[in-house]
């Protein structure tokens, strides 16, 4: 491996051919030792923006998926209005339920609901859904509206610095803090927890980051105190515990939630993301396609399947969970698992592996490769 020059003038800059190429994956190593309470650390960049360009280099159709998909919009809307259907009839009907029943119903409707507010706030997120950005910003926060609480534009600005500095210590917002790794480490009650108050740690997270607030943040604010008024008011206090309740749910022990623990916590040596490819992504719009999604954030959910059949050659052989609630158990039972079990880099190093790796142009080569053989096989 060629040291790094950070530095050096762009000039004097010697660029190497990536050796991860062509799938990218690292041969750094999670230790084996259970009581290692760190994370496990890198020092090339992540592996998307490489990998999106060497696929590009052999099949530049993958160009034909980019775009938007309006029908995320409708099925944030029936979602929105199913929910808030059920908050009317908790709070101002069904007065008499027993909170055992309540309870029940928070988890697999609100709870099954939340979780895909969450997946719509994503796609707004990217601007997916339409192409104006306006109305991506208004389908977040039309889906953050049974959620009681400002997620939708938070998440769209932490979420995007998050793709640019994947894994990059002080800078991805993703990332466990170091008091997460510190007091949960690989402790199976405490990663329980954990898991369960996983909307926490999200919202603590954004937090320690120390940001001022932007301006769709705040108007994201004002919109979901106004709504949160207007729910008391018009239906019932009820009503808004049930929708807070929901949100708590299915941000936390709930198998729509498993895709946060599913995308970046490490189940193997050298692979820092992960896809999920089971029957969860019917319901949850294709969220578990995460190295797809991370390769090419361009592309939406009804279009990411079609990037995986594309490629097969650069994801098949990636390792891939298939049941979400076995993600959430594994974490919780392994003692090599737990907020310490991600892939971190230094801000240097993020920078000097783009600058001084490149990918192999595979496609130049085979070009050349067949002009030799077409020269040989005419002597």
């Amino acid at each position: 491996m060629a040291p790094h020059a950070i530095g050096v003038a762009p000039s004097e800059r010697i660029v190497h051919d990536d050796p991860r190429h062509p799938l990218y994956l690292g041969t750094w190593k999670q230790s084996k030792k259970a009581d290692v309470q760190d994370f496990v650390y890198d020092d090339f960049e992540e592996p998307h923006r490489k990998r999106q360009k060497a696929i590009l280099m052999k099949h530049p159709e993958v160009r034909s998926l980019y775009g938007n998909e309006p029908l995320t919009a409708f099925i944030g809307a029936l979602a929105t209005a199913v929910q808030l259907a059920v908050a009317y009839k908790i709070g101002c009907v069904w007065t008499d339920m027993h909170w055992s029943v309540v309870l029940a119903i928070a988890y697999f409707v609100g709870g099954t609901l939340s979780a895909l507010y969450g997946v719509i706030i994503h796609e707004a997120g990217h601007n997916l859904v339409f192409k104006m950005g306006l109305l991506n910003r208004l389908t977040g926060l039309m889906v953050n509206l049974p959620m009681v609480v400002p997620i939708s534009q938070s998440f769209r600005r932490y979420h995007l610095e998050h793709h640019q500095f994947q894994g990059v210590e002080g800078k991805d917002p993703d990332l466990p803090l170091d008091s997460e790794v510190k007091y949960i480490h690989n402790n199976p009650i405490l990663k329980a927890l954990w898991v369960f108050c996983y909307s926490a740690m999200y919202v603590l997270r954004g937090l320690a980051m120390k940001k001022t607030p932007q301006r769709w943040e705040l108007i994201n604010w004002a919109f979901t105190v106004f709504m949160d008024v207007m729910i008391v008011r018009y239906m019932s206090i009820r009503s808004l515990a049930y929708l807070a309740v929901s949100v708590f749910f299915g941000y936390g022990m709930h198998p729509g939630a498993a895709h946060f623990i599913q995308e970046h916590y490490i189940f193997r040596d050298g692979q820092e993301t992960y896809s999920y490819y089971g029957t969860g992504n019917i319901f949850y719009l294709n969220i578990g396609l995460h190295n797809e999604h991370h390769d090419f954030p361009q592309i939406p959910w009804t279009r990411i399947y079609k990037l995986r059949r594309i490629a097969t050659e650069f994801y098949d052989p990636l390792y891939a969970h298939t049941s979400w609630i076995g993600v959430i158990f594994l974490f919780i039972a392994s003692p090599m698992q737990g907020p310490q079990a991600r892939l971190v880099r230094k801000y240097k190093a993020h920078l000097s592996g783009r600058r001084e790796y490149r990918v192999p142009d595979d496609t130049a080569k085979s070009t050349a490769q067949k002009r030799r053989d077409s020269v040989i096989a005419s002597a």
